[in-house]
């Protein structure tokens, strides 16, 4: 007997045997099944190889090997191959996302993120907040479709100008916010403009929409309104997606004069303007939105509470007038009809309560020190790293590589090393102009951590260049 057809045969005496023994059983052993078989180990080996090959077992290192869950009565698993062909070319790239969600494993330190460390979460004062929002009178009643009025009016004061409630929607988070905006400024198949880099969460919201992504560039003072301006003339393009105050990944502030102008291109070429404002509460310098400078309709706020107080506090309000409201509503009600009412009464409980500006005192003080002590530490342990600059706020500091690192092998390493940085390339409507890194130092547990993680990621850019 030749030793393929050992193997067949070993495979068959398997095969039944899993049958018969049910999912999640354990086989015998691969001495035992040598023994009653007298087979070579090479044998059982490629027995056992085969059959998880068809997906009816799984080996276990150092427990076993098991019949898997999925194997019934011998049946073949179910071919699901039709539906790439049902779906379409619609493709929606949601790992960049999923990759800034991730959390860390034990014993490594996160140098990215987008939410506060737990240490300055205001987790007490949120639950304080959410015992008294339950008790409120119709507290889990439906509330009005387009929020509650006093928590619009309150995001509308926030906005600036001379926004009102009537002009601001409640919606579940700042990501929600851009993807109804999307959807309802832009139709299927046209040209978005998008700042580049920019935040990918943007970009696959844009993409989900059927909306093409165009690059204009920006430099230290944000996007560059002459190049903007030419970039609606070339693409026709009639939504601008920009975050003007404290840019994800490169931490530009817009000036006021940029804004202005910004504004006047948009008039000009008869588009909106979608402000993301996700990090106003980040900073004590954030000059006036554009929504608070826009008199004709041009604007679209986001503005959103997840950020400076929890990953599931998933509310933001989404600012606009005329028929690109009207439009907004409808998106709304028809995905979700309206967000949960104890979620919109917690929300207006906390930035009601003393807590709230204790809170941004302490968010604000936190940020500096970090931020003063990332820049040191990367000037210190990477000199041939180049901070792009020095934000007014914000969680992160965009970093220039030497050009000949490799940055998604920097990326790699540095993962096995025991440090979680973003890729620059994810950031990039179209081609990088070169490696980079977004490096974040809010999501560290403390300093001492984060001076850890800086060593670790220093450690790897000298293996890998």
């Amino acid at each position: 007997m030749n030793n393929d057809s050992s193997i067949a045969q070993i495979a068959a005496v398997l095969r039944e045997e899993a049958v018969r023994l049910g999912p999640g059983a354990r086989l015998p052993s691969s001495r035992e099944i040598m023994r009653r078989h007298n087979v070579s180990p090479v044998t059982v080996s490629r027995a056992i190889g085969q059959l998880a090959a068809e997906g009816r077992v799984v080996a276990k290192p150092g427990s076993g090997v098991f019949v898997t869950p999925q194997v019934t009565g011998g049946r073949d698993a179910a071919d699901l191959s039709w539906q790439t062909v049902a779906l379409g070319d619609r493709v929606v790239d949601g790992e960049p996302v999923a990759s800034l969600l991730a959390g860390a494993a034990d014993g490594v330190v996160p140098l990215t993120g987008g939410y506060l460390p737990p240490g300055l979460r205001p987790d007490k004062q949120l639950a304080a907040a959410a015992a008294r929002a339950v008790r409120r009178p119709d507290a889990w009643a439906m509330p009005p479709l387009a929020g509650l009025q006093e928590l619009r009016r309150w995001f509308a004061r926030q906005a600036g100008g001379d926004v009102t409630a009537a002009d601001a929607l409640i919606v579940s988070g700042g990501q929600a916010a851009l993807t109804h905006a999307f959807r309802a400024l832009g139709a299927p198949g046209t040209p978005v403009l998008v700042e580049t880099p920019t935040y990918p969460g943007a970009l696959s919201a844009a993409k989900a929409a059927g909306l093409r992504a165009t690059a204009v560039p920006m430099d230290r003072d944000g996007v560059r309104p002459e190049l903007l301006a030419e970039a609606f003339a070339v693409t026709g393009a009639r939504v601008f997606f920009c975050q003007p105050t404290l840019h994800n990944p490169t931490g530009a502030t817009l000036t006021v004069a940029r804004r202005e102008q910004v504004l006047q291109v948009a008039r000009a070429a008869g588009a909106f303007v979608i402000e993301d404002d996700f990090a106003c509460y980040l900073t004590e310098q954030a000059p006036p939105s554009l929504a608070s400078m826009d008199q004709h309709g041009t604007v679209v706020h986001v503005k959103s509470l997840t950020k400076i107080l929890s990953p599931s506090m998933r509310v933001a309000a989404v600012i606009a007038r005329g028929p690109a409201a009207h439009r907004l509503r409808a998106s709304q009600l028809v995905e979700s009809f309206f967000v949960a009412r104890p979620l919109q009464e917690t929300a207006l409980e906390f930035v009601g309560s003393p807590a709230w500006p204790r809170h941004l005192t302490a968010v604000h003080a936190e940020i500096r020190t970090r931020r003063d002590a990332l820049a040191t530490a990367l000037a210190t342990r990477m000199p041939q790293a180049e901070v792009h600059l020095l934000p007014i706020g914000g969680m992160h500091l965009w970093v220039r590589l030497p050009a000949e690192v490799d940055e998604n092998a920097l990326v790699e390493a540095a993962r096995r090393n025991g440090v979680l940085v973003s890729p620059g390339r994810m950031y990039y409507p179209s081609e990088p102009p070169g490696p980079r890194i977004r490096v974040t130092h809010m999501a560290a547990a403390h300093q001492a951590e984060l001076h850890e993680g800086v060593r670790r990621l220093a450690q790897t850019l000298a293996e890998v260049s």
